[in-house]
């Protein structure tokens, strides 16, 4: 940063002094982004093409269960309108802090750090009237400037669809690892499900894999599986382009209420057929990563 205001001193008596400073901050933020990113070895995007699937439950649960297995991970809510990774893990109506590393993020447990446009909000009801180019500029700044230290995971939770935010972290990321999709069984959800696989193909991104949520509902009385949105749909998916399939996940109420409470499920229900089930997607996902621990 000194290098940077010493250009900046030097430029002043400049009369194209204004761009000139514009230009060596974007060339300070570039360079910051770049050693942020050198630390981190897996970049994952999480992405749905429509809202509603469950995304947000998927990467709070993969990230947790990467950390529970001693991986050192930071989750990155990128959903800028509508954060909901706070309540998930118990953190709603926290704030951040700046130290002299940078933005610190929000440490859930000793492996697992979290960074929330809602950790920045006054209130968990205030809205975020933005446009893409502000939308653009706070994703970098989550990149760059929050000191996420050395990581073995960053899992990105996108926003649903394919608009800026996902386009903007493909944009920043250029070694990304790969995108998940999340999709239901439902014929509506797989459709624009096919559209995000698309998507990360026309931007290079590899697509690791696709998670199908709501796969069958667990019977609170007699334990049993109902096909309440049928299943199948998202193995059907994977199979048509040739991408991996990661694994279901079935639809558990009590999942519901431990969310709704900030109770990470890892924790307060380890023997739910959810956790089972996280348990064997990250299984297969570490073995697509080429990681063995």
């Amino acid at each position: 940063m000194s290098e940077c205001r010493e250009e900046n001193r030097a430029c002043s008596t400049c009369p194209m002094a204004s761009q000139c400073s514009q230009d060596v901050q974007k060339k300070h933020q570039e360079e910051l982004l770049r050693r942020r990113l050198s630390k981190i070895k897996h970049k994952i995007m999480v992405m749905s093409g429509k809202g509603g699937v469950g995304k947000t439950t998927v990467s709070v649960n993969l990230a947790y269960a990467l950390a529970k297995r001693g991986y050192r991970v930071g989750l990155l809510d990128a959903d800028i309108h509508g954060p909901n990774v706070p309540l998930m893990l118990g953190l709603e109506g926290r704030q951040l802090y700046v130290s002299d590393e940078g933005i610190e993020p929000l440490q859930v447990n000793e492996n697992l750090k979290v960074v929330s446009m809602s950790f920045l909000l006054s209130s968990p009801d205030t809205p975020v009237i933005w446009r893409g180019p502000l939308k653009m500029s706070a994703l970098r700044q989550f990149l760059s400037e929050v000191n996420w230290g050395e990581l073995d995971f960053l899992i990105i939770d996108l926003p649903p669809g394919t608009g800026d935010e996902p386009l903007s972290i493909a944009q920043l990321i250029k070694e990304l690892d790969g995108s998940i999709i999340v999709t239901t069984p439902q014929d509506v959800a797989l459709l624009d499900s096919r559209k995000s696989i698309n998507f990360s193909k026309k931007l290079n991104v590899p697509v690791l894999g696709i998670i199908e949520n709501m796969s069958g509902l667990i019977c609170p009385h007699c334990g049993k599986e109902i096909a309440l949105f049928k299943i199948g749909g998202g193995e059907k998916a994977a199979r048509e382009y040739g991408v991996p399939f990661l694994g279901r996940i079935p639809i558990d109420p009590k999942v519901v209420e431990l969310e709704d409470e900030g109770k990470p499920l890892f924790e307060a229900a380890p023997d739910s057929p959810v956790v089972k089930a996280f348990e064997q997607i990250v299984d297969r996902l570490l073995e697509i990563l080429g990681e063995k621990r």
